[in-house]
C-alpha cells in the first residue's frame, strides 16, 4: 500500500499547520528588523538556524557509515548553500523594497520557474506546466499594475523576490538529489549548506554593507544578533520558521503525500498577508493584487499538481 492510500495520523496535520504558521510568519518578522540591513539580516538568520540545527547534525552525522557523503556530495552542497544564500538574501532586501504581500508572491511561485528551466536540465515540458505558466505569469504581469512612483510596491522589490524564486529551485533540486536518491539525512544537509549560506551572506554584508567584526553598534556587527534588543528576534525566525518550519515540513512526508504538503505551503502568501496585517493593522492589497495574485497561485499549483501527477505515471509504468 503506498503512503497517499494511508490515512495520515492527526497529529501530523496538526505538524503541517504549525509548519505552514511558522514559515508564513517570517516574512513579517524580517520586514520588522528593518533597521538592520538586508544582508546582515539574512545572514543573522542562516547563522542562528545553523546553530540550531547543529546538534542534530552531530548526532546524524556520527551514525553514518564511512563514505557514505562523498566528495561529489560536498561540491553539490557547496553550491546548494549558494543558492540558498543568494534566495535569503535577494527575498530579505525585496522585503525592504515591496510591499508583503508582494514579496511573498514573488519568491513563492518556484513551480513557475521550475517549469522554465525543465528544457535546460532535460525534463519534459507537458500540457498542464504549460498551463500552469501561462496563468501563473498572467498573474504576476496584472499584478505588477499596481507599481506606482513612490509607492510602496516597486519593480526593483519584486524583481528581487523573483530572484528569489528562481535561485531557490537549485536549492531544491539539490535537496531532492541528496535527499532522495542519495538518502542523506536531513541535518547532514539542511546543517552545512545553512552554515555555508550564512558565510556567503555575512561577507556580502560586509563588502556591501560595511558590516564588520569588531562593530560596537549591533545593527552593524556580523554577530549583532546576540545583543539582547536582537536575540529573541533570531531566536524565534530560528527555532520557528527555521526549525519547526522546514524541519516540520520534511517530517510531514513520511505520513503526508508530497503533493498536499506543496499546494499547502504555496499558500504562503495568503497566510502570511494574514499575519501582516494583524501584526501591523494594516496591510498593501491593490487592485491589480488582488486580480492577479490568486492567479499567481492558480498557475503555482497547476504546475505542481502537474508534476506529481507525472512522478505518479512514471512510477507506474
Amino acid at each position: 500500500m503506498q503512503m497517499n492510500e494511508v490515512k495520515p495520523p492527526f497529529f501530523a496535520w496538526g505538524i503541517l499547520f504549525v509548519a505552514l504558521i511558522a514559515v508564513s510568519s517570517a516574512g513579517v518578522v524580517l520586514q520588522s528588523m528593518s533597521e538592520v540591513p538586508p544582508l546582515l539580516r539574512a545572514s543573522w538568520r542562516m547563522q542562528g538556524t545553523a546553530l540550531v540545527l547543529l546538534p542534530g547534525f552531530i548526532y546524524q552525522y556520527s551514525r553514518l557509515g564511512k563514505g557514505s557523503v562523498n566528495s561529489r556530495d560536498c561540491s553539490i552542497i557547496l553550491v546548494s548553500s549558494i543558492f540558498l544564500g543568494v534566495h535569503f538574501g535577494s527575498w530579505v532586501w525585496s522585503l525592504d523594497h515591496t510591499s508583503l504581500v508582494h514579496s511573498l508572491l514573488f519568491v513563492s511561485i518556484h513551480p513557475i520557474v521550475l517549469v522554465l528551466l525543465m528544457p535546460l536540465i532535460g525534463v519534459a515540458v507537458r500540457r498542464g506546466h504549460v498551463l500552469g505558466v501561462i496563468v501563473g505569469v498572467s498573474g504576476a504581469l496584472l499584478s505588477l499594475g499596481d507599481i506606482e512612483s513612490g509607492g510602496e510596491i516597486t519593480m526593483a522589490g519584486d524583481a528581487a523576490a523573483f530572484l528569489g524564486a528562481v535561485t531557490v529551485v537549485g536549492y531544491l533540486l539539490a535537496g531532492r538529489h541528496l535527499r532522495s536518491e542519495r538518502e542523506i539525512p536531513i541535518f547532514v544537509y539542511a546543517f552545512p549548506v545553512t552554515l555555508g549560506a550564512g558565510i556567503w551572506l555575512s561577507l556580502a554584508a560586509i563588502s556591501q554593507e560595511g558590516v564588520s567584526l569588531t562593530e560596537t553598534i549591533p545593527e552593524l556587527s556580523l554577530f549583532g544578533w546576540s545583543d539582547a534588543v536582537w536575540l529573541s528576534w533570531i531566536a524565534y525566525l530560528s527555532i520557528g520558521p527555521g526549525l519547526l518550519g522546514h524541519t516540520g515540513i520534511n517530517t510531514v512526508l513520511r505520513w503526508i503525500a508530497p503533493i498536499t504538503v506543496s499546494i499547502t505551503l504555496l499558500f504562503e502568501p495568503v497566510v502570511g498577508g494574514i499575519i501582516g496585517w494583524l501584526w501591523e493593522g494594516e496591510i498593501t492589497l491593490g487592485f491589480w493584487t488582488l486580480l492577479g495574485g490568486p492567479l499567481m497561485l492558480a498557475g503555482a499549483i497547476m504546475v505542481t499538481m502537474e508534476e506529481y501527477s507525472s512522478e505518479v505515471v512514471t512510477d507506474t509504468d
